[in-house]
């Protein structure tokens, strides 16, 4: 499976932070925000992963990550000249997803969770159509929302709804086969004038093909696309990294958990930091395994 960081946009929300840089360059906490949808690919065992973002941007993401090999993952890049929507990604990534299977996750959520990588190796494993994560919120209107019957098979897909059915909002993860390139090609633009992500998940609900997962209690996904947001996610991982001894979306941590790279390389990666917390720490976890 092929994974795709969609990074673009010009993050008009969160003007005057994002005149001169991308929003997933922000830093929530003490990472940039960008790490966090990664680890998420990375905690499903992706190591093929291409980062979308705008012309004026995929410098910086390449300087931050260059080609992902001291990770032990392979980056490559690819520009988004205009925010046309999500679904673009399809095609803007169809050379680069080839004949794979392939997952997408928006740059600017976050997921952490107890057996989260458990949850994503087992559904990134056995894609048959598309996989969509739901979260319960107090405010569907806001959302994409998704709706399951008592067994819970998804029946309907509603985008902002007046009146919504449900209360589990689509976050910003998504899996799919391979036919997720052709749908995309065939699907046309919204009143909006963009690609619409609802679209190519409607198709696959017609088709008995799409799945909703409830991420459920327990669990916390974070959109940071605004001021108060961007905040509280920050408050939320430093609260748990300094209450917990663990650091939230530590890609060099996760790269030696999951065996890209070894305890050697961890520990190296971290005295490059040496003067940090965020690198003592990971020269600590190297040192002890």
């Amino acid at each position: 499976m092929k994974g795709i960081v969609l990074a673009g946009g010009s993050g008009t929300r969160l003007h005057p932070l994002t005149h001169a840089v991308s929003k997933q360059m922000l830093p929530v906490y003490n990472k940039p925000m960008i790490y966090y949808p990664l680890s998420a690919l990375m905690l499903g065992g992706i190591r093929d992963i291409l980062v979308i973002s705008s012309p004026s941007h995929v410098s910086m993401f390449q300087d931050l990550l260059g080609d992902g090999s001291r990770l032990g993952l392979n980056i490559e890049y690819a520009e988004q000249p205009l925010a046309n929507g999500i679904a673009e990604a399809f095609l803007i990534g169809a050379e680069y997803i080839g004949n794979d299977s392939v997952a997408l996750v928006l740059g600017d959520n976050i997921f952490h969770g107890p057996g989260f990588g458990r949850l994503l190796n087992k559904e990134m494993s056995e894609v048959d159509g598309c996989v969509l994560f739901g979260y319960p919120v107090s405010d569907p209107e806001r959302y994409g929302i998704g709706e399951v019957d008592e067994q819970g098979n998804l029946v309907s897909l509603e985008e902002k709804p007046v009146a919504p059915r449900s209360n589990l909002a689509l976050t910003g993860l998504y899996l799919y086969d391979n036919a997720v390139v052709d749908i995309a090609k065939n699907i046309r633009p919204s009143a909006r004038g963009e690609l619409e992500i609802t679209d190519v998940n409607q198709v696959y609900l017609e088709r008995g093909q799409a799945k909703l997962i409830n991420l459920g209690r327990g669990f916390a996904w974070l959109d940071t696309g605004t001021y108060d947001s961007l905040l509280q996610a920050s408050q939320y991982v430093q609260v748990l990294e300094q209450r917990q001894g663990v650091r939230i979306a530590c890609l060099e941590e996760i790269a030696f958990r999951m065996g890209f790279i070894d305890a050697e390389a961890c520990y190296a990666l971290g005295s490059q930091l040496q003067r940090t917390d965020y690198g003592k720490y990971l020269m600590e976890i190297a040192g002890r395994d």
